[in-house]
Order: structure tokens, then sequence, then C-alpha cells
């Protein structure tokens, strides 16, 4: 034994692929083209896999405002939070997030991985419970394992599964974390947030809601699933991510607990983690400020993933939620699903693929997401490239 030892299965893996010839995980886009255009094996390729839902990347003002980040504050903060690595930028981002959500306060992270270990290492911990649904991302699970509280799942979107658990605790309900995420990143389904909500409202318990795929995309003014709904002082803790709506790479959390600030001192990812650069947060706080200007870009988002969902239905692919800007293709077989993922790639239309465990109940799936600067010509070439390839009964 090694300690290579335990990387044997992830070895064989490799080798099948490598028989196979396709490597669905180092694909490179050797030139970016536009927020939905790139050149992959020297083709030109339409994106819809990128998690650039609302086109962000290419805005002419979130740019302009990197580029003069970057003169006046430079390429980077070179240290952390509770160093050196605060500029009135980050301070001001959190005011702005707090005030974007109605929200006593709110922390900026690196990413939106860390703001998911930085605030569940930190908030549970050995002598606490976390009662997490079951399709909860990598980041929840990590951070849950780092804190080493007592980690329960609920079944996936199952509001009775959580009410059985927390009345299993009893009066230890009070005091437990339920985490959930607004829509779900593997197949693109929502949260039953207003059923779980009624849950937590009878035994009790604190609820973290992470956005990352809602941000942007849901809600009166892209606030999310909880705003949609009007339950944004029923969530606790909200977290997010500047990497898929707004264009940039960061994480944050907002609530209205006070002991929020004391997170800074006690939160290892936050304390030892270089805080994101100038140009992050100056481009990041101009997207947010899109974001909060007008529904265009949510109206031609929801317009096309409705398109897009709609037309592969109508070919007879097997979805794996509601239409939302991910849609998930459902395959029984790996091969089938590498060799596919492959085929639209050769056809110029790159997507995610998306395999166990990653994946819920063991699943293959084709994943695209869609953007609001997808032109519907480019939808309609998506669906071309699915209806070319649709296997034969």
């Amino acid at each position: 034994m090694s300690i290579f030892s335990k990387f044997d299965a992830l070895a064989a893996n490799r080798r099948d692929l490598e028989t196979i010839g396709i490597n669905p995980f180092d694909v490179q886009i050797e030139t970016i083209v536009s927020p939905t255009e790139g050149i992959i094996q020297g083709r030109h390729t339409i994106l819809a896999g990128t998690n650039n839902y609302l086109g962000l990347t290419f805005d002419p003002e979130c740019i302009a405002a990197a580029q003069t980040a970057l003169r006046y504050e430079g390429t980077g903060t070179t240290g952390s939070r509770m160093a050196n690595g605060s500029y009135s930028g980050h301070r001001n981002l959190e005011k702005e997030l707090a005030a974007f959500y109605g929200k006593r306060d709110s922390i900026v992270f690196s990413t939106g991985y860390l703001a998911n270990l930085g605030m569940l290492s930190t908030l549970v911990g050995p002598n606490d419970r976390v009662l997490l649904d079951a399709d909860c991302h990598a980041s929840i699970y990590d951070g849950c394992r780092l804190g080493r509280a007592q980690t329960i799942r609920f079944r996936h979107n199952n509001p009775d599964d959580l009410a059985k658990r927390l009345q299993r605790l009893g009066e230890q309900a009070a005091d437990t974390l339920i985490l959930i995420e607004g829509v779900y990143s593997m197949l693109g389904d929502h949260a039953l947030l207003k059923e779980i909500v009624d849950v937590k409202r009878q035994y009790g318990g604190y609820l973290l809601v992470d956005e990352a795929h809602s941000l942007g995309v849901l809600g009166q003014h892209g606030g999310g699933l909880a705003e949609e709904l009007g339950l944004l002082d029923d969530v606790d803790f909200i977290v997010g991510t500047f990497s898929k709506s707004l264009g940039g790479a960061g994480g944050f959390c907002v609530s209205n607990h006070v002991e929020l600030d004391l997170i800074r001192y006690a939160s290892r990812p936050y304390v030892f983690t270089a805080s994101p650069s100038p140009v992050t947060i100056a481009s990041t706080r101009q997207a947010l400020r899109a974001l909060s200007a007008g529904s265009d870009l949510r109206k031609k988002l929801h317009e096309n993933a409705v398109s897009l969902h709609s037309k592969l239905e109508a070919l007879g692919y097997p979805l794996g939620a509601e239409a939302s800007p991910v849609i998930a293709v459902v395959f029984d077989d790996k091969i089938k699903a590498l060799q596919f993922w492959n085929n639209l790639l050769q056809l110029g239309v790159y997507v995610n693929l998306m395999l166990p465990p990653a994946t819920p109940n063991g699943m293959f799936l084709i994943r695209c997401s869609v953007s609001a600067a997808h032109t519907s010509e480019q939808i309609d070439r998506i669906v071309a490239a699915f209806e070319r390839l649709k296997p034969t009964a």
C-alpha cells in the first residue's frame, strides 16, 4: 500500500476514458469570442455549459470598472481580509449585498466554495446538528465535514422527511441548521422552500439557503428563490456566488443575525485565504448594480430557458426538472452519455457531462446552462444538434 493506492479506482476510470478516446474533463476553450461563443479544438463552438446566466462577462461597464480597479489598485491584494487584504471595495460590496437583500450585514469570501466552507465549518461544531437536503452541493457537504457537526441527510425536496427528522430531535430541533439550495445545480429543480419554511416554523431551527444558481435568475430584483416566494425574512443565512450570474469569482453570505460579524474572526477559510482581487470586486459591484437596475436580462434568460426546455422535451429527451437555466438530459448509460457529449462538441455545441458521484441517484447527465446572451438562433442551433443526435427507436 502507498499513499497513492486510494486513487486506484480513479486511475482505472481515467484509463477507461483513454480507451474510449474521450476526455470531457480536459476541455480547453482556446479563444473566448463572446459570452456564448468560443473556439474549442479549432472549431467555432456555442458555449452552453458555462453558468454565465446573465452574460455579464463581457458587459462593457463591468469591464470598465475592472480596468479602473486594475489601474489604481493593482492585480491583487496579496493578503487575507484579516491581514492586509481588506480594501474599501470589499467592505462596500458587503454593504451593497446586504442592502440588495434587505439584510443587516454580509461577508464576502474569495470563492463560492469557500463561502459554504467558511460559514458551515464555523456555524456548526461537534456538538451541533445539521439537516441537509441529500442533493446539496459538494461544498455544503465539505463545510459540514470540516465543522464536524452531526450531519443528517433528508430526502431531496421532501419536507415531510425533514419534519420527521426534526421531530425525532425533540428540543434539539430548535438549534439545528437546515441546509438547502434555491435551484439545485445538477437537475435544475427548485427547492420546495415554502413547505420547508413551514416545517421550520413548526419545529424551529436555522435555515441556510444556497442561492448560487438562483441569484440573478429568480425574484423581482434577481435575489433568488427566497425573494421570489416572499420568504427572505424566514431565511437566516443566504449564501451565493459571484461566478455565475455576476460573471466573476467569489462568494458571500448575508444575514440579519448580529453574530455574523463574529464569523470573520472564527472562520479559518476566511481568516487564512487571500481576499478577492480589486478587479473581481469592482466588476462584481458593477454586475450587482446591473442586476438591481432591471429585469430585461432575467426576462430574456427565462425565454431562452423555456424555449430550449420545451424543444428538447418535444424531441422526446428525458429532462431532469422543469424549465430553468439548468437543463439536464438524463441518460441511462455512461458510454452513451460520453459519446453523446463528444458528438455534440463535434457539432459545435459545448455542454457539461455530469457523472456519478457528482450526480444524484447515480444519474448520467448532459447538462446545458442557458444564458440571457444566447440568441434565438443559437438556441435553435443547440436544438438542431440534439435533433441530429437523437437516438432512433
